[in-house]
């Protein structure tokens, strides 16, 4: 069966039409594709070892918190959770913390673990600096924070740390930048247009003058390992790795990990 230019024409048309209809649908649906909140892709949720203080801290609106004061000697540990699911998903990571020599707050970001509001990147930022001034406010200096982002959590940390010097940052799974990350996903659309949450890691982890230490698994299969490592080149010193071969994004809680952070506090100021 022969088929005419005019045939050949409409088909180009065709798909040109139906590829730009795919952009349009991401474009507006973009951040509903980033971020979770309903979504637990964790382990199953524990109970807490410990007891904590659960309250709330107003950003926009305000944000579910848990803190748990062990010390106030110890430095307290801000942490940034991930793209996807509640607090309660941390538990288990939680509980392991606890047993060190820290304080911990954790926040979740607006329209997480029922809270008001919709995530975006200028969003999550700014829920990160009314936690750091909510511990300021408690009498916990920058000097005595050590930020702890996971995955999407230490673009936040990063984005934190390059202008305030704090004890230290842990970053756990990190990616460079959403666009290098989305491009993983779409090597097929213009991401670099489409894009609204861009999360450039990679730009700002040099002005960051904080101590830091990066965690990442090699069979990291969401963000790839390769990330970590480009992130640890960039950071300034004193910078110290715990790349592990067997552990995919979600790593493994395990001793070895526990005593990797427990060694990096330990050295801090």
């Amino acid at each position: 069966m022969k088929i005419n230019k005019m045939t050949i024409g409409y088909i180009f048309l065709s798909l040109i039409l139906v590829y730009f209809i795919i952009l349009t649908v991401i474009y507006f649906t973009q951040r509903s594709l980033m971020y979770h909140p309903s979504e637990n892709n964790y382990l199953d949720e524990n109970k807490l070892n410990h007891k904590i203080e659960k309250m709330k801290i107003s950003s926009d609106d305000e944000l579910t918190s848990w803190y748990f004061k062990k010390n106030e000697s110890f430095k307290t540990l801000l942490f940034f959770h991930g793209n996807a699911g509640s607090l309660e998903n941390r538990i288990y990571k939680l509980n392991d913390l606890s047993k060190l020599n820290l304080n911990y707050l954790i926040v979740a970001y607006r329209g997480f673990s029922g809270n008001k509001g919709s995530p975006t990147e200028l969003g999550l930022y700014k829920d990160s600096r009314v936690a750091k001034y909510w511990l300021n406010l408690n009498n916990i200096s920058d000097q005595n924070i050590i930020l702890y982002g996971e995955s999407l959590g230490a673009a936040v940390a990063v984005d934190l740390a390059k202008d305030h010097k704090f004890a230290g940052v842990i970053l756990e799974s990190p990616f460079t930048s959403m666009l290098k990350l989305s491009r993983k996903y779409y090597p097929w659309a213009p991401t670099g247009l489409l894009l609204k949450d861009k999360y450039e890691t990679d730009k700002k982890i040099k002005k960051v003058f904080s101590p830091i230490l990066i965690l990442h698994g090699r069979k990291d299969k969401i963000v790839p390992f390769e990330m970590g490592q480009e992130l640890f080149k960039k950071a300034n010193n004193p910078k110290y790795n715990y790349f592990i071969d067997n552990d995919d994004h979600m790593m493994d809680f395990n001793e070895e990990l526990i005593n990797s952070i427990s060694s990096f506090i330990l050295n801090l100021k």
